[in-house]
């Protein structure tokens, strides 16, 4: 998450008890701390795959220490194909978080011509709270980066914007990149 931002994702998860779910809907991100990942894999295909690595470490703790108190934790991706490099890079990682306790599941975006999604990418806590996540059309952060809604009427469209998203999308272990 963008270190600038008022905002602690870290604690709006921790304080989850009940669900957490991510809505991705951009083909492209920003790779900032991934850089040398994400240069590495366009080279030669390897990706840190290592739930330990200094990399991946903090996430898996977290979203471990999430699943271990009951929280269910979703990803679901919207994505075009044929997909960007980005994504199969995405697609290289996910088994991390798999391992760490999400479920994942990708959407090809021609699927989802008919469902209405927000128009950032966001994170929803316990059916309660929307983080927004602003990015540039480059994929980086976007002042204010991230943005907390509260209004059950926005929480509720988002709601059952991921369900519907979800409800279609293909389990990460199904879903083949084009």
């Amino acid at each position: 998450m963008s270190p600038s931002s008022e905002l602690n994702f870290n604690d709006l998860l921790e304080a989850s008890t009940r669900s957490a779910v991510h809505l991705e809907m951009r083909d492209v991100y920003g790779v900032g701390d991934e850089s040398e990942d994400f240069e590495r894999w366009q080279r030669t295909g390897e990706r840190d795959a290592d739930p330990g690595s200094a990399y991946w470490a903090p996430w898996v703790d977290l979203i471990s220490r999430a699943a271990a108190r009951g929280v269910q934790v979703r990803r679901a991706r919207i994505v075009s194909e044929p997909v960007t490099d980005y994504i199969r890079y995405e697609h290289a990682g996910t088994d991390v978080n798999v391992h760490a306790g999400e479920q994942v599941r990708w959407l090809p975006r021609r699927q989802a011509v008919d469902l209405l999604v927000p128009g950032c990418d966001l994170w929803i806590f316990d059916g309660e709270r929307v983080l927004f996540n602003h990015f540039t059309g480059a994929g980086d952060w976007s002042p204010p980066g991230l943005e907390l809604r509260t209004d059950p009427a926005v929480v509720k469209q988002c709601v059952d914007a991921f369900e519907a998203v979800w409800a279609r999308a293909n389990p990460h272990r199904d879903y083949k990149i084009r």
